[in-house]
């Protein structure tokens, strides 16, 4: 990780600019590892990191790239970096990789448009922190297809997301064989949904239980409807109840706390 140096000048470059943060979150998790504080509480030093986050993730939609795959990745990366949860040889390794980029892949790739990681649809950080490397890969590209505007192959992706972690859920809790054929083959989404809201199974939320639905459905028509092209207010729609069913199998899995 290099040196920490003096504050860069508002009138920086917004790569310069986000290194800056990047090195302040590092010097503040640090911090509060030697005063034994908890960056997930209500601190000085987790306010700090909240801070710091809005921050580089509002300077990053200064930035613009041709690629949605540098996108992602690099959003990937800024969340880990910024995220209370991030252990520390974590969260250094990512602030190294992305001081690497903000001087190479990203240096001068600014236009004051908008189009950083508020065009994921899922936080990657949270798949991170599950410790699956096939959930981050999927959910990478999951992301790096809302970010370019590709909606049916975002929201295929995103049916495929949730079908792993429903079997996620159910492998955690030792009733696989709920959710398989007779011939030990998991079964299709709708019956893995079906068995996830039958109760007998795991107590789902009233919100997850009310979102399953249309996730499906979009899902299904995205991967087969021959006439369905699905828009960006379909994915717009569906943002907060994708992160909120995700994220609640990921919890019964054991994988997020």
């Amino acid at each position: 990780m290099p040196r920490r140096s003096s504050a860069a000048p508002a009138e920086a470059p917004p790569a310069q600019r986000l290194e800056r943060f990047v090195q302040d979150a590092i010097a503040v998790a640090r911090k509060a590892r030697k005063h034994r504080k908890n960056l997930e509480g209500d601190n000085f030093y987790a306010n700090k990191l909240a801070a710091l986050r809005a921050d580089a993730t509002n300077l990053f939609r200064e930035f613009s790239s041709t690629s949605a795959g540098d996108t992602s990745a690099f959003a990937e990366s800024l969340d880990g970096v910024f995220s209370p949860r991030t252990p520390a040889k974590q969260r250094a390794a990512l602030a190294r990789d992305m001081v690497f980029s903000l001087r190479t892949t990203w240096k001068g790739r600014t236009d004051g448009a908008a189009g950083g990681p508020t065009e994921d649809l899922f936080p990657l950080s949270i798949l991170s922190q599950a410790t699956r490397g096939y959930l981050v890969t999927v959910g990478r590209q999951m992301n790096g297809c809302c970010s370019a505007g590709w909606h049916d192959a975002c929201l295929v992706m995103m049916r495929r997301l949730l079908e792993i972690s429903i079997i996620e859920a159910f492998e955690a809790k030792g009733i696989s064989e709920q959710i398989k054929d007779p011939n030990g083959n998991y079964r299709h989404l709708s019956d893995l949904i079906e068995c996830a809201m039958s109760g007998k199974a795991m107590n789902l939320s009233r919100n997850t239980r009310r979102a399953l639905p249309e996730l499906r459905e979009l899902g299904h028509m995205s991967a087969h409807g021959r006439y369905f092209n699905a828009r960006r207010e379909d994915v717009d729609r569906i943002r907060r109840p994708c992160r909120v069913v995700i994220e609640e199998f990921l919890h019964h899995a054991g994988l997020v706390s």
